[in-house]
């Protein structure tokens, strides 16, 4: 057996799971372990880029942080519900830790001193009258975010009163939920992992930094994560019991007790998680699930498809899977969620943010800033620069393509510096430069994009001694030295992919990444047309051009269409469509008729698994 197999398939049989690609000894070597960067040792440029400094501008900085978050707290004359202070908090002081803008300092800095001054003797932090509070919606859920927010200031800034006022926070729900073992927090209205969403990761967070056994303990024991077995539920009925954010953050949890005390129990519901995404028909063409907030397998792409929270929580799921597995497939999924369904639930300005994104249905703006959806995509955009790279103690990982320079300390203690030049995904042009301090031997690994045909990478101007293939991760081990170039070229070609269920006998015209979208009010005649209907003449396509509508250096393409029930194969066309990039706030119809579905010039989803 060479030394790739081994390794190989000693992944397969450590982590016990069989949902992405298989490993064979054909597969090349994956990164071991990778994990990602701290936020405040990258900056990022390019699409990515400009979507964190415009959430920074025209929103985190823009908020009523008075009137809309601190004051409930200061008022506690409520008997339940959200506003979300630990989430906005934990964002700023993520995107302090990334941007060191004097502004965001300074509003994470008042934050962080609100909270710990609102912080009771017995150590509660809310908004609740005394006889709601623990067990009443939604205020376990929200002291959790506070602690999450209090532990980020700590790691982030090292600030040991935060750290403090999280313990006393964590520890009065601890000891009043130990000494009433029978309640439940939010009376059994809900799932009670729904109801207490991001308490065990709280806790386990805070066990990271104290190696207080108490949070493990009750984490393991009290909580029972080994032992929870709730399973994929579809739907939006009962207790919901399939809310797909609170599942997926209970399978993080899961995932992060088995990193402390490995039991393969706590794998099985990332697992089926994993097969429903990947094999039942559970992810949707923007890259992200759920409808109304649940599980959903139809791939109807109605008004309540796409929380942001599923979407942000998918994200950071599929980030701890590719650390766990080193599978390029998460690293996928994570680029097409980020530029379809997370950029799409912004205003092309930045102020506003959507609780739902769907794909064919008039898209709506929250109305608020606080509450869950606003703050949880804060939260992960904050996030964004920890996915562009990874380490390993085999060198360095490139996950996502975006302008961007990082400085990467390796274990051995070189410090390497990391520049990504390239206008990705408008182009699959990526120009990598890798400059150690002392030149050294290490691996730099590349994620090749399954969507990516003909791939090619070229070293100092040479063709790379590497097997690049889509779909995998293709390392180069070398000696480094300062100003070393790598090329890729990930050529894009606009696609048509089949859809599925819902959207059978139609197509989804992507690009990269990317996906395409049908706006009424950039296309003139759709009054009274259901979109739905629509027959699109596929062998018309063309593209991209230029289109700064939605974006400035946006794109869009072209194609040709018939009116419902006007089509035959040798009738004009009645429509030139202008499809644009799918955070157009005004898309509506993302799958379109095609003449003959079996065509075999339209794609299966190349994310999905056979």
């Amino acid at each position: 057996m060479n030394g790739t197999w081994v390794y190989a398939m000693a992944v397969c049989l450590l982590v016990g799971w069989n949902v992405g690609p298989s490993c064979s000894s054909q597969d090349p070597l994956p990164p071991p372990h990778p994990r990602p960067l701290g936020i405040g040792s990258i900056s990022v440029g390019g699409e990515i880029g400009r979507r964190i400094d415009l959430t920074i501008e025209k929103n985190l900085l823009a908020i009523d942080v008075e009137s809309d978050f601190l004051a409930p707290f200061r008022e506690r004359n409520r008997n339940e519900g959200f506003i979300g202070l630990g989430m906005l908090t934990d964002s700023a002081v993520k995107f302090a830790a990334y941007s060191k803008d004097d502004r965001v300092l300074a509003l994470k800095d008042r934050l962080i001193r609100e909270i710990i001054a609102l912080q009771d003797l017995d150590g509660y932090l809310g908004m609740l009258v005394p006889e709601s509070r623990m067990w009443k919606l939604w205020d376990t859920h929200e002291m959790a975010y506070l602690i999450h927010s209090l532990s980020s200031d700590y790691r982030y800034f090292g600030n040991e009163d935060s750290l403090k006022a999280a313990r006393k926070t964590a520890d009065y729900i601890v000891e009043r939920w130990t000494a009433e073992p029978d309640r439940i927090p939010g009376g059994g209205e809900i799932a009670y992992h729904m109801a207490v969403t991001g308490l065990d990761t709280a806790l386990l967070e805070l066990y990271d930094f104290t190696k207080d056994e108490r949070y493990l303990r009750f984490c393991s024991e009290f909580l029972d994560l080994p032992g929870w077995d709730s399973p994929i539920v579809k739907g939006r009925w009962g207790n919901i019991e399939g809310h797909a954010y609170a599942y997926m953050s209970r399978c993080l949890a899961q995932l992060h007790l088995n990193h402390i005390q490995p039991d393969r129990a706590l794998t099985v519901k990332s697992k089926n998680v994993l097969d429903f995404l990947l094999k039942q028909d559970g992810l949707v063409i923007t890259g992200t699930c759920g409808n109304h907030e649940c599980w959903h397998d139809t791939q109807d792409g109605g008004h309540n498809l796409a929380e942001t929270c599923t979407t942000a929580y998918l994200i950071r799921f599929l980030d701890e899977l590719l650390q766990e597995e080193a599978d390029p497939l998460y690293g996928d999924i994570i680029e097409r969620a980020i530029y379809n369904a997370l950029f799409a639930a912004q205003s092309p300005d930045g102020r506003q943010i959507r609780y739902y994104t769907p794909f064919e249905a008039p898209r709506v703006y929250f109305d608020k800033d606080s509450y869950c959806c606003p703050n949880n995509y804060r939260r992960i955009v904050a996030e964004i620069p920890s996915l562009v790279y990874y380490q390993s103690e085999e060198g360095i990982l490139v996950n996502l393509y975006t302008a961007s320079e990082a400085q990467i300390q390796l274990s051995d203690g070189n410090l390497v510096r990391v520049k990504q030049e390239t206008d990705y995904p408008n182009s699959g042009n990526v120009k990598v430069e890798v400059s150690p301090s002392v030149s050294a031997e290490f691996a730099v690994s590349f994620r090749i994009p399954q969507w990516c045909v003909s791939p090619s990478m070229s070293l100092n101007g040479k063709p790379a001694d590497a097997q690049v293939r889509p779909g995998a991760f293709t390392a180069l081990r070398r000696e480094w030295k300062e100003g070393d170039r790598i090329a890729l070229n990930f050529p894009m070609e606009l696609r048509l992919v089949k859809g599925r269920k819902a959207q059978s006998g139609r197509v989804a015209v992507m690009r990269g990444p990317r996906l395409f979208t049908l706006s009424p009010s950039r296309n003139e005649g759709l009054e009274g047309i259901d979109l739905r209907m629509m027959v699109i003449k596929p062998e018309t396509l063309e593209g991209p051009f230029e289109d700064d509508s939605v974006r400035e250096g946006g794109l869009s393409c072209k194609i040709e269409a018939w009116k419902p029930d006007t089509w035959y194969p040798f009738a004009p066309t009645e429509f030139n469509l202008t499809l644009t990039e799918f955070p157009d706030p005004d898309g509506r119809s993302s799958y379109f008729l095609v003449p003959n579905p079996e065509e075999d010039d339209y794609m299966a989803d190349e994310l999905i698994l056979n």
